[in-house]
């Protein structure tokens, strides 16, 4: 389940708390004044409360994400005498996506190829790597060409959390197929995920996420989610109606469990947990990076400018993953960039979790502790290209988590 899903899923949010101070939260059995018991099995275990000092910021990115309303551009283009496979505007999806993304562009491009070995990639960044890498497996000679390389590239400052369909489409402009073609490249790629678990460095690992609510949430629909949508933005030109796939993989994801009173740590009415695939952007882009190089592949620096730039290329056929940069080099107005901001604090030994707390999306990786402000949820950040840091956003997110711990506190005095 991917951090929009707990948003639409959430009710309202409010007074999300995490107990442990001393690192330790009550594992109790049995709800206080009665009521019913997790088995032991599924009981809450210690939780490390997160270190939130605007101090512990070591540093602030910004990632434009490059949505699509009909979803990732994935057709085939001639430029002059090269074929060019596109493979760019996954939205908020890019890792997640990106294994069944390369799975379905190099297909295309081995068929353009007609049995030269030789293609070229475009973009270093998740699709890039990930193409690059499929290519190789399939016997392929690649070299990738790319203004930069991680963890200079965009994708480096991912928030690092399975979420396959976040921005990935509008419901109005999706094609009807389109549906089976995400699931496809969902199933691809969470397969392939599997095999980075239990890696040193943990690349990729299955952590716990809570979500919790003075509000009980509703299930009216039968598929876990709110029943009552949320309003809309206050300028209705913001609200879009992103589509959601995540009920077609159900079967291989874990849903929302309930945690009842008295049964953890935290202070609210109501509280949810589930887990997701987390990745160690950093341990993981350099692992791709090391996998690329192994296999005999290349790296040449270059900066494109405009198709005819890309047709310059040795090669004639063309793997083109250059994510938020297509808008430019493509002169595709169809990519609308969505902006997300986030202060990295200081990674924390036994911090590995997630956490939803009012507009705040807290993941504590093993490379840092992601803290992002989510006002509006999916429409935050909408069509805005601003690529500088905002120091104090970023302090107002530290210390609404700040916030958080501090009320745990006080409720443990």
């Amino acid at each position: 389940m991917n951090r929009r899903s707990f948003l639409r899923r959430s009710g309202a949010f409010a007074g999300l708390s995490l107990a442990g101070l001393a690192g330790c939260g009550r594992r109790g059995s049995l709800p206080a004044g009665g009521g019913q018991a997790l088995p032991f099995y599924d009981a809450v275990g210690p939780i490390v409360p997160i270190r939130a000092h605007v101090d512990r910021i070591f540093r602030t990115t910004v990632c434009l994400r490059p949505f699509r309303a009909a979803g990732p551009r994935t057709d085939v283009e001639h430029v002059g005498n090269k074929v060019v496979v596109h493979n760019f505007g996954h939205g908020g999806s890019g890792w997640s996506l990106s294994w069944g993304a390369a799975d379905a562009a190099v297909k295309k491009a081995r068929e353009a190829a007609a049995g030269n070995r030789d293609v070229a990639v475009i973009g270093c960044g998740a699709l890039g790597l990930t193409a690059a890498i499929t290519a190789q497996r399939t016997g392929m000679r690649v070299t990738i060409f790319a203004k930069e390389r991680p963890p200079d590239v965009r994708s480096s400052r991912a928030t690092g959390v399975w979420s396959p369909d976040s921005r990935i489409a509008l419901t109005a402009a999706a094609a009807p197929t389109f549906g089976a073609e995400w699931e496809t490249m969902a199933r691809t790629s969470f397969a392939m995920y599997q095999s980075y678990l239990g890696l040193p460095g943990s690349p990729v690992e299955w952590t716990d996420s809570y979500m919790l609510s003075d509000i009980a949430p509703s299930d009216g629909n039968g598929e876990g989610r709110d029943a009552t949508p949320a309003p809309p933005a206050a300028d209705s030109a913001t609200h879009h109606e992103f589509a959601h796939y995540e009920s077609r993989i159900a079967d291989i994801t874990p849903g929302l469990q309930e945690l009842p009173a008295g049964t953890h740590p935290f202070p609210t009415k109501y509280a949810r947990r589930t887990s997701r695939l987390t990745f160690n952007v950093a341990d993981y882009s350099r692992r791709l990076m090391n996998d690329f190089l192994i296999g005999g592949g290349t790296i040449e620096m270059r900066e494109f400018q405009s198709p005819q730039d890309v047709a310059s290329v040795p090669q004639r056929v063309i793997v083109n993953c250059p994510g938020y940069g297509g808008r430019k080099l493509w002169s595709d107005e169809s990519i609308v960039p969505v902006r997300g901001q986030i202060a990295w604090l200081i990674p924390q030994e036994g911090v590995h979790y997630s956490l939803i707390y009012k507009d705040l999306n807290v993941v504590a990786r093993r490379d840092g502790i992601v803290v992002q402000p989510i006002p509006g949820g999916d429409d935050f950040g909408w069509n805005d290209d601003n690529e500088e840091p905002n120091r104090h956003d970023a302090e107002a997110g530290v210390l609404l988590l700040k916030e958080l711990f501090d009320r745990m506190a006080a409720t443990r005095q």
